[in-house]
Formats: C-alpha cells, structure tokens, sequence
C-alpha cells in the first residue's frame, strides 16, 4: 500500500504500478494542485561506467539498458495556507526553508527552481533506495516543470537530471540512469564527445522479449552501497583503465545483436565478461559477499551475470537456462543467508517501455471538469 499525506488526511493505495485504472480511481481523492509522477527504474547489461564524461569526452561511452516494471514515484502538493517546505520520505521533514532540508535532491532542486514555501513532496517506490537502479531526480524533476507548468521533453528532463546531480550535488556519476528513465524502454545509450546522448531503441517482439525475461534473475543483495566512493575512484583511474572501458563500450553492439536473435547462453557470456572488465575499474566495485553470491549462482548453473549499477551492492542480475533457475534461486538464496543478509530478496522483473510521466496533475483535470461544466 501506499500512503499520501496532505495536512492531517492521508489517502491509502495499492500498487500504482498495477493499477490501470489510476487515473479514475484516485482523482476524487486529490486536492486541487496536486502532481503525481512516476519514472520507471532500469536494469543495463553492458557498456556501464563508460557514461562518465572522463571516458566518453575521448570515446564515444555506449550503455544498452532497458526499463522495468518497478517505479519512482513523486507526489508535490501545494500548501498555499502553509508557509512551510515538507519532503516525505524514509524521513519526514517540514522546514521553513529548503536550504534547512536534509534530503539533498530535493533541496538543491527546489533552491534552483526558486521555490521558497507552500510546498510538500512525498516519494514513493516499488524498491528499496540504493538498490542502483535509478530514476528519483527524473521524477522529481518532471513533477516540479509540471507544478511551474513548464513542458519539459525527454532531453529536457533527462539533461535537467544530470544537472541536478552532477553539476549541482558534485556527484561522480554519468549520464544513463536519466536517459534511461526519462526516455523508457530498451535502447542503446551513446555518449558523445560532445556532451550529447543519442538514444536507439532496440525492438524486440513480444515472444522474444518474453523469452528474454524467463531466462532473467534479478536480486536485491541487501548490501548497501558506497556508491560516491565507488565512483570516485573508478572516475580517479578512468587514464590507466582506459583500453579496458573502451571494451566495454564497443562490446554494446555485439550484446544488442545476440540479443535481437536470443542468444541468450553468449549473452550470459558476455554478462560474466563485463562483469569481470567492471571489477578491475575500482577495488571496491565488488567484495567477499558479493563474489560469494555470484559465485553461488555461476556454480548453480547461470550463464552469466553482472552487479547493477556503480557496483559495492545493490541488484545481482543473471541470465540462466529456465531449468536452471530454481537452482541459481536456491544457491544465491543460501549463500545470502549465510552472510546474515537479511534484506536480500529476489525482484520478479518484466521489460516496460514506460517512460517518465505526469500520471496526474489535479489543477489540469479539474480545469477540464470546469470548462465541460460551463460549456
């Protein structure tokens, strides 16, 4: 379930992320200048770490990563009879101004969109935070163009994103979480010298898509990730692991065409190669439990796998024979609880093409209902 709180009501949900009839069921409930936003979370199978400008300004950096029915959600409600800032999340917090937040994203972006008071943000999601599969500051940043009424396109709110974390937070990350996010579906991500992302999407038909997906684990390992330090010092040794990214990118078109005709046994291969590349690139990128747990899964039959997103943590994904998988499902599962992992579970994963998106903006229907009403 899932709770939106306004002043002193709160308004109780099932999963947003299955209810097709979000719209109709929930907009008699909303107050007047109420948003809600969702952006999907994503999983990559190559080319990550080579979206970080250090690499891609010397060689085009290339990601092929696909969107997931798992979501961010973000619900911005406007107080006009309330002089305050709240943010809800695993904390809640009422400031008389944003700068006082401690929710670093939310701050920075409410500071750099002007926005002083009369404003309360909750978030939602269908996974735990620092799982690394991405898409906060898309939604936010959707949400708030929608509460100023400003139109936004995918660059847009994808560039808007970078903005917020990498200029703005000094973050060491790269560009393919945003894009992935606010553009949706499977697509080849490539980086450009010149600061620009071309997207390519990659077309699958329904029965290979779902062929795909019955040979696809994915595990939250309950390990939380160092994800700045990672990062830094992968961003630090970008000139001596150089050669090895350039790999890593050029390897985007031979996994997108196995996957276009179903290898899936060389793209499991070709998983366990990245993931080996990507060990090399920082010291903390993996660790003892993770290898443990990859280990547990490769010995129980997988073709391959990988960490998701910087690494230290987060998803575990592999690809395995169907009549494998109860047998990865169950070795990954040991192993886990041998390391005392209480937080680690298995994510059952479908393939979206869904994208970053108002679902709702109250002020917009009920201006509708209005003109309806006096024509």
């Amino acid at each position: 379930m899932h709770c939106f709180k306004t002043g002193n009501k709160h308004y109780w949900f099932n999963d947003l992320s299955k209810c097709r009839n979000f719209k109709e069921t929930t907009i008699e409930f909303l107050l007047p200048g109420m948003i809600v936003v969702r952006a999907p979370l994503r999983i990559s199978f190559v080319g990550g770490g080579t979206d970080l400008p250090d690499f891609y300004f010397r060689h085009p950096g290339r990601v092929l990563s696909t969107t997931i029915d798992k979501y961010v959600y973000i619900v911005i409600n406007r107080t006009p009879l309330i002089d305050k800032v709240s943010a809800r999340y695993s904390l809640s917090e009422t400031v008389d101004t944003p700068d006082e937040l401690q929710h670093t994203r939310i701050k920075h972006a409410l500071i750099d969109f002007g926005i002083a008071k009369n404003i309360e943000i909750g978030s939602f999601a269908s996974l735990p935070a620092k799982t690394g599969l991405g898409s906060f500051s898309v939604a936010l940043l959707k949400g708030l163009h929608s509460y100023q009424k400003k139109n936004i396109d995918k660059t847009g709110v994808a560039e808007a994103a970078c903005r917020l974390e990498i200029d703005l937070l000094g973050e060491p990350i790269g560009k393919q979480d945003q894009y992935a996010a606010a553009f949706g579906g499977l697509n080849v991500l490539q980086f450009n010298p010149d600061d620009s992302v071309d997207v390519r999407p990659v077309f699958l038909d329904y029965k290979m898509r779902r062929m795909i997906e019955d040979h696809l684990l994915l595990f939250y390992t309950g390990i939380a990730r160092p994800v700045s330090s990672v990062l830094f010092e992968q961003k630090a040794n970008i000139g001596g692991k150089f050669e090895t990214l350039k790999s890593m990118a050029d390897s985007v078109p031979e996994f997108t065409e196995r996957l276009t005709r179903g290898d899936i046994q060389g793209l499991g291969s070709m998983l366990h190669d990245g993931w080996a590349m990507k060990k090399t690139l920082a010291s903390n990128i993996s660790s003892a439990p993770i290898d443990a747990l990859y280990g547990a899964g490769m010995d129980a039959g997988a073709f391959g796998g990988k960490v998701l997103g910087a690494g230290g943590g987060g998803c575990m994904m592999f690809f395995a024979p169907p009549e494998r998988k109860e047998a990865v499902r169950s070795a990954v599962g040991k192993a886990a609880r041998d390391l005392d992992l209480s937080e680690f579970k298995e994510i059952p994963v479908e393939f979206v093409q869904s994208s970053a998106e108002v679902l709702l903006n109250a002020d917009n229907h009920r201006a509708r209902g209005a003109s309806s009403e006096i024509a």
